[in-house]
C-alpha cells in the first residue's frame, strides 16, 4: 500500500478529537426531545410550547453558524474552538439556574451560537487535515459525533433527566464542555492559517454556485423532515405506542444506533455516488414516515423498527450533503460548512415548529410524521434537479476535490 493510500485509510487524531466536541454539541441539541415532557412541566408550559426549546436552538444555529464563521475567520482556530466550548458551558449553567421558560430559551440561543461556531470551525479543520479523497470520511466522522450523541449522550441525558431532573443533565453537559475545552486547548495546533487567513470577500464570492444552494435546500428539507418526528418522539412512543416513560431512553438508543450506522454509511458512500446515496436515503426515510402514520405506530415493536430505519436514513444525509456543499463552494470551506449546519437547523426549526402545530391540531400524534413526510418528499426535488444537470458527472472535478483550489484556499 502506498503512503498516500495509507494516509487516506487512517484519519488523523485531530479528527477524532473534534468528533468528541461534536458529540457534546449533538447531545445538547437533541437531549430536549428525550426529556421534553419533564422540562415543560417544570417550566410551566405545554409540551408543544416546550418544543420551542428545540426550535429556538435551531434558529440560533441558523444565524450563529455562518455569522460566527465570518466573525472568527481571522482568529486562531484553536482559540475559537476553546471559546465556543466556554460559551457552550455558560449557556447550560444559565439554563440550569433558571426557573423562567423565557430565560431558558435565551440560554438555548446562546448555546446554539457556540455550537454553530464549533461546528463550522471543526468541520473546516477536519477537512483540511486529510487528503482530498478522505474528505467525505472526515466529514462523516465529525458528523458521527451526532450519531454517538443519539446512541449514548441523549439516552443517558434522558435517563439522568428522568431520575434527577433535567437540570442535572444540563450541569453535566457544562462540566463535560469544560473538560473537552482543556483537551482541545492542549492538542489542537495554535493556528491553522499558515498562509494567511482568507478574506471575507472571497468567502462570499464562492457562494455563487447554484449547485451549492440546491444541495443546501436538500439538507434543509430532508433532515428537517426526519427531525420533525424526532422532536416529538417521546409523546409518540408513550401516548400512541404505549411505551412506558422509563423505556423511552432505551428506545432512543435504537434510533441512535441506526443514526450512527447511517452516518458512517453516508460518509463512505459519499466518496462514490453522492447523489444516488442521498436519493436512496430520502426514499427510505419517506417510506418510514408514511408507515408511522398508519396503525403500525400503535405497536411498540413496529414503531421502534420504523424509528431505527428513519434514523439510519436521516443521519446518512448530513455527511454527503455537507461534502457536496463544500465541493460546490470550494473556495469557502468554513462558510460552506457553517451554512450546511444552518441548512440542517433551518429544517429542524421549521420542521419542529410545524410539527408542534400539527401535534396540537386534529391530526394529533401522527401530525409530526405527516409534516416529515411532506418535507422529505419536497427534498427530493433539488436532488433530482442536481441529478438532471449531472452535477457530479465524471467530466467535472471529483466531489472530494474542488476545481482549481490551492492548499491555501482549502485551509
Amino acid at each position: 500500500m502506498s503512503s498516500s493510500a495509507k494516509q487516506s485509510a487512517k484519519l488523523p487524531f485531530v479528527v477524532w478529537l473534534l468528533t468528541l466536541g461534536t458529540f457534546l454539541m449533538g447531545t445538547t441539541e437533541f437531549i430536549v426531545a428525550g426529556i421534553l415532557p419533564e422540562m415543560a412541566a417544570d417550566l410551566g408550559v405545554s409540551v408543544s410550547q416546550g418544543g420551542l426549546l428545540i426550535t429556538f436552538f435551531a434558529i440560533g444555529m441558523i444565524v450563529g453558524a455562518p455569522t460566527m464563521a465570518i466573525a472568527t475567520l481571522r482568529l486562531p482556530q484553536r482559540s475559537t474552538l476553546v471559546l465556543a466550548l466556554a460559551v457552550f458551558a455558560l449557556g447550560h449553567v444559565m439554563a440550569a439556574l433558571s426557573s423562567s421558560f423565557a430565560f431558558v430559551l435565551i440560554a438555548r440561543v446562546i448555546t446554539a451560537f457556540a455550537t454553530g461556531t464549533f461546528w463550522a470551525i471543526a468541520g473546516a479543520v477536519a477537512v483540511a487535515a486529510v487528503v482530498p479523497t478522505a474528505r467525505a470520511r472526515a466529514s462523516g466522522m465529525i458528523i458521527s459525533g451526532i450519531g454517538l450523541a443519539t446512541v449514548i449522550g441523549v439516552p443517558l441525558g434522558s435517563l439522568v433527566g428522568n431520575h434527577i431532573g433535567w437540570r442535572g443533565a444540563f450541569w453535566a453537559l457544562a462540566v463535560l464542555a469544560g473538560v473537552v475545552a482543556l483537551i482541545i486547548g492542549r492538542y489542537i495546533p495554535a493556528a491553522s492559517h499558515t498562509d494567511g487567513a482568507p478574506s471575507v470577500r472571497s468567502q462570499f464570492a464562492a457562494l455563487r454556485s447554484g449547485r451549492f444552494w440546491l444541495a443546501w435546500a436538500a439538507g434543509v428539507l430532508l433532515l428537517g423532515g426526519v427531525m420533525a418526528v424526532y422532536s416529538y418522539v417521546a409523546p409518540l412512543l408513550t401516548d400512541r405506542s404505549g411505551v412506558p416513560t422509563g423505556a423511552v431512553s432505551l428506545i432512543l438508543v435504537g434510533y441512535g444506533i441506526g443514526a450512527l450506522i447511517g452516518t458512517n454509511i453516508g460518509g463512505r458512500l459519499g466518496d462514490r455516488a453522492p447523489l444516488a446515496s442521498l436519493i436512496g436515503a430520502a426514499l427510505l426515510a419517506f417510506l418510514a414516515l408514511v408507515l408511522l402514520q398508519t396503525s403500525l405506530s400503535t405497536h411498540p415493536v413496529a414503531t421502534v423498527v420504523l424509528l431505527v430505519l428513519m434514523g439510519l436514513a436521516g443521519q446518512s444525509i448530513p455527511p454527503v450533503s455537507t461534502t457536496l456543499a463544500v465541493r460546490f463552494a470550494s473556495n469557502a470551506p468554513t462558510l460552506a460548512y457553517a451554512l450546511s449546519a444552518s441548512a440542517f437547523n433551518v429544517g429542524i426549526a421549521g420542521g419542529s415548529l410545524i410539527a408542534g402545530i400539527a401535534l396540537d391540531s386534529s391530526l394529533g400524534l401522527t401530525g409530526p410524521a405527516l409534516v416529515g413526510m411532506i418535507m422529505v418528499g419536497l427534498g427530493l426535488v433539488p436532488l433530482l434537479t442536481l441529478a438532471a444537470i449531472r452535477a457530479t458527472r465524471t467530466d467535472t472535478p471529483s466531489v472530494l476535490e474542488p476545481p482549481q483550489v490551492t492548499e491555501k484556499a482549502t485551509v
